[in-house]
């Protein structure tokens, strides 16, 4: 059969997935439950000059593919390029892969696992710039495991660029800890000496302190009673900030009850948005309050 734009059925994303940019479409692989395929054909296409150059410009990026099957990501790479024992680039040899084979594992009646890998001997030659028939297959094969289906997300969990075994550096910690508690000990020290010596001299003869010109601190001891400059935005400033902390810690909460596991498409930019929008009220309550309480006019 040929496979076109025409059969290319959209996916209705969500709210969160519209805003990271995901633009999935059906694929034509069948994957019924338990349902194993030797080699069976998705599509025969005969690729055009401009689609074999295409293709070759995205092997040579090193493009890939994404899936999702029962919520599960699926990922490969489309083609590969011959560099063995050749030093020009244009000695390069380019190719398609026309054969994936899917590896699923099952539990019971849930899906466990699911991975892809690419047949390396059944290649489409790309590297000259003419027409050329494909046919693309695919291979599924279900195996069972003792994996329950609360643990299939784990191993998407790690998948990360760093290390699975984090080494903890104790030491630094430590080293790190005892710096700051030194630095603000010293910092106390210093500042109670002078406010003591202060204390002291205020105390001992008050009318002679009222008459003593203020230095230092003693500057600032009346602005902590004047109102600032701009109210307004000092206000919303404090509200817009109270807002954000609000949902950061709902973030946090959320993310500890394991909303957010891991390849969940767009939950947390829908979390972001709903909860955002719901503690709107939270920054116009507490910027009102603390703007009546700098005693503002201005509610025009």
């Amino acid at each position: 059969m040929e496979w076109n734009l025409d059969h290319v059925k959209e996916k209705k994303e969500a709210l969160g997935e519209v805003l990271n940019g995901d633009r999935l479409v059906s694929a034509p692989y069948k994957l019924n439950f338990r349902e194993e395929k030797d080699s069976s054909v998705v599509c025969k296409k005969k690729l055009s000059k401009d689609e074999v150059v295409f293709f070759r410009k995205a092997v040579e990026k090193d493009y890939y593919f994404q899936m999702y099957y029962d919520d599960l990501p699926i990922w490969g790479f489309i083609g590969k390029v011959d560099k063995e024992g050749k030093a020009d680039p244009s000695e390069y040899k380019y190719y398609l892969y026309k054969h994936i084979q899917f590896d699923v594992l099952y539990n019971k009646d849930r899906v466990i696992e699911i991975s892809a890998r690419m047949d390396p001997h059944l290649l489409v030659d790309l590297t000259e710039d003419k027409e050329v028939d494909a046919e693309f297959m695919y291979t599924v094969k279900w195996k069972e495991t003792d994996t329950p289906f609360e643990k299939r997300m784990e191993r998407y969990s790690m998948s990360s660029s760093l290390p699975h075994h984090l080494e903890i550096h104790w030491f630094s910690i430590i080293n790190s800890c005892v710096t700051v508690l030194l630095l603000t000990g010293f910092l106390a020290t210093i500042l109670m000496r002078v406010l003591k010596n202060d204390f002291i001299k205020y105390g001992q003869d008050e009318e002679a302190a009222d008459d003593q010109e203020e230095t230092g601190w003693k500057y600032i001891h009346g602005d902590v009673f004047r109102f600032p400059k701009y109210k307004s935005l000092f206000a919303a400033a404090l509200g817009s900030g109270t807002q954000l902390f609000t949902l950061t810690v709902f973030i946090f909460m959320l993310a500890l009850v394991g909303v957010f596991y891991p390849y969940n498409r767009g939950a947390l930019f829908t979390a972001l948005v709903v909860i955002y929008a719901l503690t709107s009220g939270i920054a116009g309550y507490v910027a009102t309050s603390f703007y009546c309480q700098l005693e503002g006019t201005n509610w025009g």
